[in-house]
């Protein structure tokens, strides 16, 4: 940093702007590619080229374990078990077990976990995919991951995904590699910033799929080579839970609207990446708006008053499209005698968020009825 102080390690952080980030952690020296911190190459991208806002960011970058033979910092020694982290005998967290204090400490709520230049190992994937269940015992996102440029063709990556058991509803996997002004950055940034582009048009309601959404980039490279994917390319990537960049028409766009789970799962509400999304978002809201009457005395007056808060909001988003139909409901079949003496009760939601629109089809047929104008008097 600026001031000569080092930057803060496996302690999150919330950040607004490239300059909070700057100061927080400080920037690139001369030489220093930002490819290499990827932190700063998320942050240069995620803010300063989408203006999506906030992050939090974890660095786990210590110069003072990671050195090289001479005992120089060296960022190229950090390893996948530095970002996986973990909790140790004194309890304290590092890496994505720190994912958990996101929400005690900044009130907010994980919307995406990502960890670019890394994610393209699969253990750190999976350990993503893992992080996105039960944030703080209560909250649910999804990861996004990089796949790895030893994959040789884009036909090979089903198979790589099978292989190393990256076949999560939790997992939004990217192939391919941006490149912006002749320098390559990490694909799962630019699906993140997508995302959340499309979320703050919507007010920042998840129910729109990042596919189809332009990319701020110039171009798509694998393993160095440009990756130009046809319309049949990209589908069979999406066809198999893969994320991707197609050139079609508007330009260089995200493509795909399917998770990692797909299509060894086909439940709408675990394989389509909006659907997933929403039932997160949902989900989550239920979370933070129902707290507030825990440990309320458990009478009809609290059974009514969440039904219909809830069923009030439901309504709103049915009215204003963002899902087609939902409710809320007390039944008797969920609620046992004893649940109920021990104080549980619950809920029943139903929603169904709009699917996405992934395929559009016209039928052309030719209609010989339309040969009776030729007999129509002329005008």
């Amino acid at each position: 940093r600026s001031d000569g102080t080092p930057a803060p390690v496996n302690e999150p952080r919330l950040i607004y702007t490239v300059e909070d980030f700057v100061a927080q952690f400080g920037g690139l020296q001369t030489g220093e590619s930002a490819h290499d911190y990827t932190l700063t190459e998320f942050v240069s991208v995620f803010i300063g080229r989408y203006a999506v806002a906030p992050v939090v960011c974890i660095n786990v970058f210590d110069p003072a374990t990671h050195t090289d033979d001479e005992g120089n910092p060296d960022v190229a020694k950090v390893a996948a078990a530095d970002i996986i982290g973990g909790v140790d005998a004194s309890g304290k967290r590092t890496g994505l077990a720190l994912v958990d204090k996101v929400f005690p400490l900044f009130r907010k709520v994980p919307g995406q976990i990502l960890a670019p230049g890394f994610s393209a190992t699969p253990a750190v994937s999976i350990a993503i995919g893992a992080a996105c269940e039960s944030i703080s015992g209560h909250f649910r996102t999804v990861g996004l991951g990089d796949l790895p440029g030893s994959i040789a063709r884009p036909e090979d990556a089903p198979a790589w995904l099978n292989d190393n058991n990256l076949t999560d509803e939790n997992l939004l996997l990217f192939f391919g590699t941006p490149t912006y002004d002749g320098v390559e950055e990490y694909g799962s940034t630019h699906l993140a910033a997508v995302m959340a582009q499309r979320d703050a048009e919507n007010d920042g309601i998840p129910f729109w799929s990042p596919s189809n959404k332009r990319m701020l980039c110039q171009g798509l490279t694998h393993n160095g080579a440009e990756l130009a994917l046809t319309p049949m390319e990209a589908a069979n990537l999406n066809g198999n839970g893969i994320v991707t960049g197609l050139n079609m028409i508007g330009g260089l766009v995200a493509w795909g609207d399917q998770t990692a789970c797909y299509p060894g799962i086909t439940d709408v509400k675990d394989a389509s990446i909006p659907i997933r999304r929403m039932f997160n978002w949902i989900g989550n809201t239920l979370v933070l708006t129902a707290w507030q009457k825990v440990s309320n005395p458990l009478r009809r007056r609290l059974i009514s008053s969440v039904c219909d808060t809830f069923n009030i909001w439901l309504n709103g988003l049915v009215a204003r499209e963002f899902i087609l139909g939902g409710r809320v409901t007390f039944e008797a079949k969920d609620n046992g005698k004893l649940d109920l003496m021990g104080g549980k009760v619950r809920f029943h939601v139903y929603v169904t968020p709009p699917t996405a629109a992934r395929e559009i089809v016209f039928t052309l047929e030719y209609d010989p009825k339309y040969l009776e104008t030729l007999f129509e008097s002329a005008v």
